[in-house]
């Protein structure tokens, strides 16, 4: 079942520069690494440009989702991969087995680079326009990539190297940042939930993250699969729980609680009390009687409008 949000948005406390630090950053660099990435990963980095980045997965032969990136390209031939840094060493061992032949670096660059959010007004002391989602803008060594909004305030990404002065603006908390993630619907893969989702249980088909025009990559097949003979049952969805939530934690449907129904892809503290989650639910659980975290008994959880469409045609 799902209930409209809260009047009051909260967006007021989505105002500032918050740093990143549970972000890492792969480097890939060479004149390969375009194309190495391109038969890697879920989105088309072939064709990917110095004004724009992509939303991608690492999946597994299996179809399931290993890594989540946000990538682009510093020059011609440097791409950075921003992805969670708890599954950064595993991640880049995997990706460095299928370089053989191909002329493409594959390094640790997290101590490179700074990484900040920006929320609200602070993004207008780097680039004035509001481009689109995925859309990316340079300033010397600065790079700022936008975001999906949450709660209608616009999000983006400060990256630039570690000796760069960081960004004007309030500071805003991580824990707001976090909570804005989750606000904006877009699933960021971590260590608790790695292998277990194709990339439409959580909605990146309709957020940017899939190509389907693209070459083979590991899973393809399985991805395709789900988008075009209807063998999708999951889907992700908004929802709120006054206990806590935690990533990977099991939701249970009223109408079946002999299994769990679905899983927490991600949460944050709501700052206006409780927490708000990404949860990868059963289509059918969404509008059943009822949803409850961790037990058939356990706390109720409130399913909330996702503040995107989900894609229907390709």
């Amino acid at each position: 079942m799902i209930i409209q949000p809260m009047s009051d948005s909260l967006n007021g406390s989505l105002q500032g520069v918050a740093p990143l630090p549970h972000l890492g950053v792969i480097r890939a660099e060479g004149e390969d690494a375009a194309k190495f990435l391109h038969g890697q990963l879920t989105q088309d980095f072939a064709l990917l440009g110095l004004s724009e980045a992509r939303l991608a997965a690492f999946c597994s032969a299996k179809g399931r989702m290993q890594a989540s990136f946000i990538g682009f390209k510093r020059s011609h031939s440097e791409i950075l991969l921003l992805c969670s840094r708890d599954l950064l060493t595993p991640t880049l061992k995997r990706l460095s087995m299928f370089v053989l032949r191909a002329k493409v670096r594959l390094s640790d660059a997290s101590a490179d680079f700074a990484l900040y959010g920006l929320a609200g007004n602070a993004i207008k002391n780097v680039a004035p326009v509001a481009p689109s989602a995925w859309s990316k803008t340079d300033s010397g060594t600065i790079t700022l990539v936008r975001l999906y909004p949450a709660d209608g305030v616009p999000r983006a990404l400060w990256v630039a190297p570690a000796t760069e002065v960081p960004p004007a603006g309030n500071t805003l908390s991580l824990d707001a940042w976090l909570w804005s993630e989750v606000r904006s619907g877009v699933a960021t893969v971590t260590a608790p939930i790695a292998e277990a989702f194709v990339p439409q249980m959580l909605n990146y088909e309709s957020v940017g993250g899939v190509n389907f025009k693209k070459g083979c990559y590991p899973g393809q097949e399985i991805v395709a699969r789900s988008q075009f003979r209807g063998t999708l049952k999951r889907r992700a969805y908004l929802a709120h729980c006054t206990a806590p939530l935690q990533t990977g934690a099991e939701v249970f449907d009223l109408a079946d609680t002999t299994q769990p129904c679905g899983t927490v892809a991600q949460a944050a503290a709501a700052p206006g009390g409780g927490f708000d989650a990404i949860v990868s639910l059963q289509i059918s659980a969404a509008v059943g009687p009822g949803l409850r975290l961790g037990q058939a008994d356990g706390p109720a959880i409130e399913l909330l409008p996702l503040p995107y469409p989900l894609l229907e045609d390709i």
